[in-house]
């Protein structure tokens, strides 16, 4: 089996157990998606989500969100991880999209990139999930499962990155990101994976 073949397949298997996939972080606009997104960085979804609303209900804009202090900001978001780290992106970001984006989310990599705590697989989800861009975001499941599949042999999620978009069409890149992400959580996990009870691994 080719790896277009490959992809063919798992792609079909995706469609079947994920046709729908919504995307797994609570947001209520482009830039509180930014934030979320940002949040992510080494801590689950589902963390996020629970600490997420606090912020949003307080600040959903960059103009309200600098009415809080970093103080505060740490506190809410320390139960994820990296606060200090986080806090201080998250303001020094909305500041910026103020000053010089007119409080809008970007829609370039470039300038997206730029952003503080917006690092290239951020900025890709954004892309792909905001501006419905070609774009391939790759985290931890993703290139563990791009491994796993052997589609991909990258020592890092930037050669993960190249090889999936050479094997996916372009048009699939969006919905099948999440579709992976979900795939991995409940099917593909990296500890306890049981080969014979994936619907993937199993086949291919």
């Amino acid at each position: 089996m080719t790896k277009k073949e490959k992809a063919k397949l798992i792609q079909k298997i995706l469609n079947k157990y994920f046709p729908n996939p919504k995307i797994p972080l609570k947001h209520t606009n482009l830039y509180t998606f930014l934030i979320a997104v940002l949040l992510s960085a080494q801590t689950t979804d589902k963390k996020v989500n629970e600490i997420t609303p606090k912020i949003f209900k307080r600040a959903n804009t960059p103009q309200k969100m600098l009415k809080i202090t970093q103080k505060e900001l740490e506190k809410i978001i320390r139960p994820i991880g990296l606060a200090p780290k986080k806090s201080k992106a998250i303001l020094s970001l909305s500041k910026i999209l103020i000053e010089k984006h007119k409080s809008k989310i970007p829609s370039t990599f470039e300038d997206l990139e730029s952003l503080p705590g917006v690092g290239h697989k951020t900025a890709s989800v954004i892309m792909s999930q905001g501006f419905h861009k070609a774009a391939f975001p790759v985290d931890t499941h993703i290139h563990r499962c791009a491994k796993r599949w052997k589609l991909s042999n990258g020592k890092n999620v930037k050669k993960t990155e190249e090889d999936l978009k050479k094997n996916f069409p372009k048009s699939s890149w969006k919905k099948l990101h999440i579709q992976i992400i979900y795939f991995a959580r409940k099917y593909c996990p990296a500890k306890k994976h049981i080969v014979k009870n994936c619907p993937i691994c199993s086949k291919i």
